[in-house]
């Protein structure tokens, strides 16, 4: 079987589960994985052979994509901030705005010309946002805790890959008592569950039955919980002049600045035009 072979044997399964445009941005992903080349190498060399292990390999991919199982999960990787994460259902798969987030707090950052400061990511997962700010802040002390020793794992394993020392703390934010193990900083920045359970319908499949509901929803009847923890934290936490970034729910931002009262707060919009992220300083 070809490159080329393949590469069409692929899109059109994907074709009965995807729109044009994903399933060639799919394609596109597990080809390159599988050949080690860029689209244009494909091209070049679309007549070249797979060896056998690649088209078991290629078949796998294939069958594991055909349950809806994101393409990130079957590959194993993802990209934030031009950086290459390892992901499983661990852990959320990045999204752009969380990326955005991440350059909030370091632009942030650079503008107060202060590096050396510490900063703590609640609910790290991967821990592409802890990684994300070391790599671009150096000179930061970088906390992450989270209450999954399972993504732990995977954000150990990708701080390794990228170079990166993050102090990591397994730890459960909601627990009080457990705050005490929390340093003092001078950033808290999250992006923590916030989509209530009775969106859950609303959500697409493969989201649903792969990616940790733990990671993503939070009860109806208290749906800011993580907010007023974070919020709970800071007051407690966070040193003289220091700043929080959180990711919110586009229809809560003005609830969730209500919550960080006592801090003189703004709300930020992301690339989509949507309020996504709160900002909240000492006053």
């Amino acid at each position: 079987m070809t490159i080329h072979e393949a590469n069409m044997r692929l899109l059109f399964s994907l074709f009965e589960l995807y729109d044009n445009s994903e399933a060639s941005n799919i394609a596109d992903l597990v080809m390159e994985k599988i050949t080690g080349w860029k689209r244009i190498d494909r091209v070049i060399n679309k007549e070249v052979k797979l060896s056998s292990p690649k088209e078991q390999q290629l078949n796998q991919y294939m069958e594991q994509l055909s349950f809806h199982r994101p393409v990130q999960y079957v590959l194993n990787e993802a990209w934030f901030g031009g950086m290459k994460f390892y992901v499983d259902e661990n852990v959320l798969i990045p999204r752009p705005e969380t990326e955005e987030l991440a350059d909030l707090a370091i632009k942030d950052v650079l503008k107060n010309n202060n590096q050396s400061i510490a900063i703590l990511d609640i609910g790290t997962g991967s821990g592409c946002i802890a990684i994300g700010i070391k790599k671009n802040l150096p000179g930061a002390n970088v906390y992450a805790v989270d209450v999954s020793g399972g993504a732990l794992e995977v954000a150990r394993k990708n701080a390794d890959e990228n170079n990166t020392a993050i102090q990591f703390i397994l730890s459960d934010i909601l627990d009080e008592k457990k705050w005490i193990h929390l340093p003092d900083v001078d950033l808290i920045i999250s992006n923590p569950p916030y989509i209530p359970q009775n969106q859950i319908n609303e959500m697409s499949s493969n989201v649903i039955e792969h990616e940790p509901h733990l990671a993503l929803f939070v009860p109806d009847e208290n749906p800011l919980v993580f907010y007023k923890m974070i919020a709970g934290i800071a007051e407690k936490k966070l040193k003289p002049g220091g700043k929080i970034f959180v990711e919110v729910h586009e229809n809560s931002a003005g609830q969730v600045a209500e919550l960080f009262g006592s801090f003189k707060t703004a709300i930020k919009k992301d690339l989509q035009g949507k309020d996504r992220f709160i900002e909240a300083s000492v006053k």
